[in-house]
């Protein structure tokens, strides 16, 4: 089932009855607004004057919602996860402490060969040529020593925006659109943090990153190959001619459509909320020593 993802922009207080979140208004004269707590996958606070009770965030976790919490600019800024997400954890979480390095170092080979190939696909829709890319892609070896990675990003973003914007620099405090990349990147962290904890496993303990001042480092990584769906929806909303210098209301809610952007999996589209779910799974079953192989996305 695909689940909701919810954006307080307004003033409003949130509270839950008989499973459902009810959403008061200030003027009275507007009726609540519910939502089934079941249906619900993100919700993003963004509003210095929404009022929520606790109740709400402990049924709101307990059916493994993500909490986004915005800054004063309304960027994402904080996460809260449940953290039990599965009922069988403890063992979850003891085979993913107890994976080997040279598991590791495999699981963010594929990761990495995934990611440029979706880059690949983005850039070759434009007319651009990615050659380099799908070789660099096939040379990734066991932990990416060489730096594939590396080479695949400065090449992809040279190129990705250079009908759109004259010399852009990907980088976090950049200049637009690097402000939609952040916006976009850090719904995609909620979707992918929450399915970790759904399988059973911590996502701050990396296969790659690890940062001890990070503690999603999990998402970080296995967020990788579905960054380029993101990028995708940033192209399509340069493409519009938009004004981008402010994050506004309409931006936001093109951008909150990254949980239902369709993705591939084995030959099959599903949403990508439901497509990561696949992905978490398959990375606890590679933990477990069911299987050698990561379901990651492609667009086609």
């Amino acid at each position: 089932m695909i689940k909701r993802t919810l954006y307080f922009g307004n003033e409003a207080y949130l509270s839950t009855k008989d499973e459902q979140l009810v959403v008061n208004f200030p003027d009275k004269e507007k009726p609540p607004a519910r939502v089934p707590i079941e249906d619900i996958g993100v919700v993003i606070l963004d509003h210095y004057r929404l009022i929520y009770s606790q109740s709400m965030v402990t049924k709101l976790l307990h059916n493994n919602v993500a909490l986004v919490t915005c800054n004063e600019r309304h960027l994402p800024q904080g996460l809260m996860l449940n953290l039990e997400g599965n009922h069988v954890q403890t063992e979850r979480f003891t085979a993913q402490i107890d994976a080997s390095l040279p598991l590791k170092k495999n699981l963010w080979q594929q990761t990495v060969r995934a990611k440029i190939l979706n880059q690949a696909w983005l850039l070759e829709k434009q007319g651009i040529e990615v050659e380099n890319m799908k070789y660099w892609a096939g040379k990734v070896g066991s932990g990416d020593p060489e730096n594939y990675e590396g080479r695949a990003a400065a090449y992809y973003w040279k190129h990705l925006f250079k009908e759109n914007i004259n010399n852009f620099t990907r980088g976090r405090f950049d200049a637009e659109p690097n402000n939609l990349l952040n916006y976009g990147y850090a719904i995609l962290r909620a979707v992918i943090a929450r399915n970790l904890v759904a399988s059973g496993m911590l996502p701050t303990l990396g296969i790659h990153h690890r940062n001890k001042y990070n503690a999603y480092c999990l998402a970080d990584d296995i967020m990788e190959p579905y960054r380029p769906f993101v990028d995708q929806l940033v192209l399509q909303i340069l493409e519009q001619k938009l004004d981008i210098y402010d994050l506004n209301k309409e931006l936001k809610q093109q951008l909150l459509k990254i949980p239902v952007v369709d993705v591939v999996i084995n030959e099959k589209s599903s949403p990508l909320m439901v497509a990561s779910q696949q992905t978490t799974a398959s990375l606890y079953q590679c933990f477990a020593g069911g299987v050698r192989k990561i379901k990651y996305p492609s667009f086609e």
